[in-house]
């Protein structure tokens, strides 16, 4: 621990426990000289991106814990306080327990926040979770830590599982909110920017913020509705923006049975694609469908398939269509009923019609 030379002269003894103390200062500072060379080596790497990161996460528990240790070995070298050397024992145990936790929980921050930015979490789920971590490390650190002092820790343990409990049933609505975002943040379901529709069509809109509890929807008619996280989780969702903003518009419609079929399909799909060659809003690569639907009971129905660039121009691409099928059906006198049904009466062959038998004779009697 100490050469002879400096044993019993209080003086060479702080002087050498000094020397220790510096010479441990500068190895910390050599440690985090090598770090920031790691760093700055590695930092334009893809493939390494995460290790300047840890790096630089573990550079300052290091440099505390030579410096720590330097401490301790520079006061154990003083034969003074050797009857203080269990207590230094215990402290050197006690301080490496606490820069480990310390170096756990900052790892476990920069791992956490590299993995939600690949995925995408907003930032206020992100720091929030990064705090939960930090906490979590620290108070298992603080447990052990109790542990090896002697410090009994299955009644505080016992009473922070009571305690929790009556926390997380009082939070419940909330926490469920919380994970419910979380999961929708995490399994990329929607995005913000995105125009969505629930299950029960009481709400649609385009998604303007994913908060930790609520998730903002601004209607067609530029209201604000807020949804919770959980109601969002549990309900049947029709993103129109997934995956991709490019959105089928369909047109159905009927003709005349007199009507040639083979005429009808010919002039709507010069229609659909005169309305793809002249509005942005549509798709220039989507050759149009068509294809009749059934024998209904004033037309034989049809429909025609375009696509539109997204949800607002589908709307602007449906009604141009429906105006301009129209207008060439009238051109080219193609007939669409108005809902009409035929009824036919059974009559024997001598039995005059009904508008005969009911009309009055010349004396006004019927």
């Amino acid at each position: 621990m100490r050469p002879e030379f400096v044993t019993g002269s209080l003086l060479l003894e702080v002087a050498w426990a000094a020397g220790i103390l510096v010479s441990s200062v500068l190895v910390a500072w050599l440690v985090l000289l090598v770090s920031r060379l790691v760093r700055r080596k590695v930092a334009g790497n893809k493939r390494t991106a995460l290790l300047p990161q840890l790096l630089q996460s573990l550079s300052r528990p290091l440099f505390l814990l030579v410096v720590f240790e330097g401490l301790l070995l520079a006061l154990s070298s003083l034969s003074y306080l050797e009857l203080w050397m269990g207590v230094l024992g215990k402290a050197a145990i006690a301080g490496i327990i606490a820069l480990v936790t310390y170096a756990i929980a900052r790892i476990g921050q920069v791992l956490l926040s590299w993995y939600l930015q690949r995925v995408r979490v907003r930032r206020s789920l992100n720091r929030l979770a990064q705090r939960f971590v930090v906490i979590l490390a620290y108070i298992v650190g603080l447990l052990v830590l109790l542990d090896y002092l002697g410090i009994s820790v299955s009644p505080l343990i016992a009473g922070l599982g009571i305690g929790g409990l009556a926390i997380a049933l009082a939070l419940q609505p909330t926490l469920s909110n919380f994970f419910a975002g979380t999961q929708i943040v995490v399994d990329h379901v929607v995005r913000e920017g995105d125009y969505i529709e629930l299950d029960d069509g009481a709400v649609r809109g385009y998604v303007t913020n994913i908060g930790w509890r609520s998730t903002r929807i601004r209607t067609s008619f530029n209201n604000m509705v807020i949804v919770p996280n959980s109601r969002l989780a549990d309900s049947v969702i029709t993103n129109y923006y997934g995956p991709s903003m490019d959105m089928g518009v369909i047109v159905s419609g009927g003709v005349s049975y007199s009507s040639d079929l083979a005429q009808v399909e010919r002039i709507a799909i010069e229609v659909a694609q005169e309305v793809i060659d002249d509005l942005d809003e549509a798709i220039k690569t989507f050759e149009p469908w068509f294809g009749f639907d059934e024998f209904a009971d004033s037309n034989i129905n049809f429909w025609v398939w375009l696509q539109a660039k997204d949800r607002i121009a589908s709307f602007r691409v449906k009604s141009e269509l429906i105006k301009r099928l129209k207008a060439r059906f009238d051109q080219e006198g193609i007939t669409i009923n108005y809902p009409v049904r035929h009824l036919t009466f059974d009559r024997p062959d001598d039995a005059p019609p009904p508008f005969l038998s009911d009309r009055p004779d010349s004396e006004g009697k019927r």
